[in-house]
């Protein structure tokens, strides 16, 4: 039966696959999925609210899940949904992380108090806000790089507080209680109302009460502009740029000019009424009305918005990495017993989960209309594929289940790096000016992520070098030869990618700042890898580094890369610099301090080892 094992593996991987490609179907009456797919503007970007929904619990509590204080499980949307229009129940909702012990103890609260001992609901914290506020104005003060952890740590909540408001100002004023009632009355009010406003400040007879309800009118609706997250009332010429899109509270601002309150508006005041009142049915109805309407004027903007919500919950890197651990599992397994079905199966996963990943990167490539990598999330991405991608090319030839295993550790390590990312919220994110060129982009960036890439194959193949030969027997002369020779081939590519792309990357500093090259540190650490490289194969050239040394050299060779990938972002200086990142920086620490130990359990001889191994 052994020999059924590839396809009984295939057949899984592609069942898994089938899996996630099942469209989502709804947990109500409410069709939630039609609602998370209304576009709307963030951040300089047309997105799908399934997107604000996710990325808000990202970054309130790095998780997607969220509980209601029943027990509930709350999809994205319901969430988003309680947020934007029945507020005083969302504020219940215990979403937002909090761990800094002395940050608790400015609202009175303990572990215990929260949802998994460390999220807590806007209720628990609404008695503090003006402290907190207090701190944040204090912590803001102080330069990013030198903030304490407490002083890092209220200003993220501050922040996630501040999203919090605005999500709740977006589309219906926090304090309603009926909008759509009042957007009617205001409506049919507003032009009488206005005269009355006029002739009050010109000092004529007015109607005092009328004139005293648009005032108020006005400034609610000014301030829903003003702390409004969302751009969600399309332009009316049905252009697709995200230019014409504006706050609910702007365009009610309009209507004092215009005497007619936008229908985008009205329709989600209606839904707010629905939602609150649980009229699935009308609910339903006004939004497959206004989507009907929406696909006449924007059937461009809808369909983008359509494909990133089915993204979104398609979820491809996930399924991706489970993939990368089943094979990485079979070929490891392999070497141990049915070398030839399992590590054909671990192939064929690994095959499985790169197409995959292609799928989902060109798939983000289409969304954002920008080549593979435009920041570090995608970077992690790129990064993965590149090595994955030359992890099948040695397993096609040299079918030793070595390019599986390490398709499956680097597969899985870059996804899960990926995954971490992910949690600073949109991971489609607008372009900074200076980046905003897509030659660019697809030549220096695309280049050097893959020379990263290919760096990094070369040092797993380093540590499964090491790995094989000091902690077990199954290093035999034909295999060592092998690893030697793959991790000879990848470093080639490496220094060729690597040093191309930083030259590249030099003619871009020079049409961006006027100078090929400042010493600056991001620059300094892709000069770094050339080096490392070069240095690499000289030393194999000239008989320096043999099999092993060659290893232990290429393992280094992780740790120059993952210093000028991330290393130098956190530094806070120069002008690749993205801020520091505690969590981050124990993360490299931790990689890089374990990437030594292999390096000097390399160095060590071989025959102490085995002594110590058979003592």
């Amino acid at each position: 039966m052994k020999r059924f094992l590839p396809l009984f593996f295939l057949l899984l991987g592609l069942a898994l696959i089938a899996k996630s490609l099942v469209p989502v179907r709804n947990s109500s009456d409410f069709d939630l999925v039609a609602f998370g797919r209304l576009p709307v503007v963030v951040n300089g970007r047309v997105k799908p609210l399934d997107t604000v929904a996710r990325t808000s619990l990202v970054v309130l509590q790095s998780s997607q899940n969220v509980t209601a204080p029943d027990g509930t499980a709350l999809t994205p949307n319901e969430w988003l949904l309680d947020v934007l229009f029945r507020s005083s129940r969302a504020d219940a909702y215990q979403h937002f992380e909090i761990n800094h012990p002395d940050l608790l103890a400015i609202f009175g609260l303990t572990p215990e108090a929260g949802r998994a001992k460390r999220r807590f609901s806007f209720r628990q914290l609404e008695s503090k806000i003006d402290e907190l506020q207090r701190q944040a104005k204090l912590a803001a003060s102080v330069e990013s790089a030198v903030r304490t952890p407490f002083q890092k740590a209220v200003v993220q909540l501050y922040a996630n507080v501040g999203l919090y408001f605005r999500l709740k100002a977006s589309l219906v004023s926090p304090d309603h209680k009926d909008f759509l009632a009042e957007l009617m009355v205001f409506q049919n009010s507003v032009v009488a109302g206005v005269s009355a406003v006029r002739a009050k400040q010109a000092g004529q007879p007015h109607d005092e009460a009328l004139a005293a309800q648009m005032m108020e009118a006005g400034g609610r609706f000014a301030r829903m502009g003003e702390l409004a997250y969302l751009l969600s009332v399309p332009p009316t010429d049905g252009e697709a740029n995200t230019a014409g899109w504006k706050k609910v509270g702007d365009s009610l601002l309009e209507t004092f000019q215009t005497g007619r309150v936008p229908p985008a508006v009205m329709v989600f005041a209606g839904l707010a009424r629905m939602w609150t009142s649980g009229q699935a049915k009308e609910f339903n109805e006004v939004l497959r009305l206004y989507r009907a309407q929406l696909e006449k004027n924007f059937p461009t903007v809808l369909g983008k918005s359509d494909a990133e919500a089915r993204f979104n919950a398609v979820q491809p890197f996930y399924t991706a990495t489970l993939l990368y651990v089943l094979a990485f599992i079979l070929a490891v397994i392999s070497w141990l017993r049915w070398p030839a079905e399992l590590g054909r199966a671990a192939f064929w996963l690994v095959g499985l989960a790169w197409l995959l990943a292609t799928a989902g990167i060109f798939a983000r490539m289409w969304l954002e209309g920008r080549p593979p990598v435009t920041n570090l999330y995608s970077s992690a991405l790129f990064v993965g594929w590149i090595a994955v991608g030359f992890c099948l090319g040695l397993e096609y030839f040299y079918r030793n289940a070595i390019g599986s295993v390490a398709a499956g550790l680097v597969g899985f390590a870059t996804l899960l790096v990926a995954h971490h990312l992910s949690l600073g919220g949109d991971t489609l994110e607008m372009m900074r000016a200076v980046l905003d060129s897509n030659f660019w982009l697809a030549t220096h960036v695309v280049t050097v992520t893959a020379g990263y890439g290919a760096t990094f194959l070369a040092g797993f193949l380093g540590l499964i070098y090491i790995v094989r030969g000091v902690f077990t027997k199954s290093l035999d002369p034909g295999t060592a030869d092998a690893l030697s020779r793959m991790i000879y081939g990848i470093v080639c590519f490496a220094t060729l990618f690597s040093l191309v792309g930083t030259i590249l990357g030099g003619i871009w500093a020079d049409q961006s700042w006027g100078r090929f090259w400042g010493w600056d540190p991001k620059e300094n650490g892709a000069l770094m890898i050339v080096i490392w490289n070069a240095l690499l194969l000289h030393a194999r050239w000239g008989g320096l580094a043999r099999q092993r040394g060659l290893a232990a050299l290429a393992v280094f060779g992780n740790i120059i890369t993952s210093w000028s990938w991330f290393g130098v972002n956190m530094l806070g200086v120069g002008l690749h610099s993205y801020g520091f990142m505690d969590a981050a920086f124990w993360w490299l620490l931790a990689f890089v301090t374990c990437q030594l130990v292999f390096i000097v359990v390399a160095s060590l001889p071989l025959a102490k080892w085995r002594s110590f191994r058979s003592a």
